[in-house]
């Protein structure tokens, strides 16, 4: 399954130290979707870029696009390609079935609140000890597929590529159009 990831990038970093394109950045986690940085680190990630930069950009909707705005931390932002080996396991909170099973209402799911979506990702995570990940959609747009995964599945991830992020990148592009933002 390839998979993207938008993120702040060091690029001499090593691949898997921190601001890395393989680092699970824990010590920054606690209020994100899945976020339970006491047991594990997680990164976000999305089946398409625009999903990935969206993520990114989404608190400046309505703000012209500046090169400010594709920076964290001193750091430009990045579009990493992934590779998920297809032998990991995602629990699919878009099937039914798999919500019938967990006993979980997709309005559980589908909440903002971060008190309800965290507890169920810890759950899921320890009943399932072979869990890569959770596999979800974006709440931006529901066809779009994002991907939490968890430390413990890292070595069934494979780096394909990372690159800064321009204002001319294609997936910028598509992402400020989708936010209707100026250039």
């Amino acid at each position: 399954m390839i998979l993207y990831r938008c993120f702040a990038w060091q690029e001499r970093a090593d691949h898997h130290e921190p601001d890395g394109p393989l680092w699970f950045p824990k010590i920054f986690q606690g209020e994100g979707r899945h976020d339970n940085p006491d047991i594990y680190g997680c990164l976000y990630l999305a089946d398409r870029p625009i999903s990935a930069v969206v993520e990114q950009l989404a608190r400046f909707r309505g703000q012209r696009l500046t090169m400010a705005l594709l920076h964290r931390r001193e750091r430009p932002l990045a579009l990493a390609t992934l590779t998920l080996d297809a032998r990991a396991e995602l629990v699919d909170l878009d099937d039914p079935q798999v919500l019938d099973r967990e006993k979980l209402r997709p309005s559980q799911v589908a909440t903002r609140d971060r008190k309800m979506t965290q507890p169920q990702a810890r759950t899921l995570y320890k009943r399932h000890r072979q869990l890569a990940g959770l596999r979800w959609w974006s709440t931006f747009e529901s066809q779009w597929t994002h991907v939490t995964l968890f430390d413990r599945a890292s070595r069934r991830l494979k780096l394909e590529s990372v690159e800064a992020l321009t204002l001319e990148h294609a997936a910028v592009q598509d992402a400020a159009d989708f936010f209707a933002m100026r250039r």
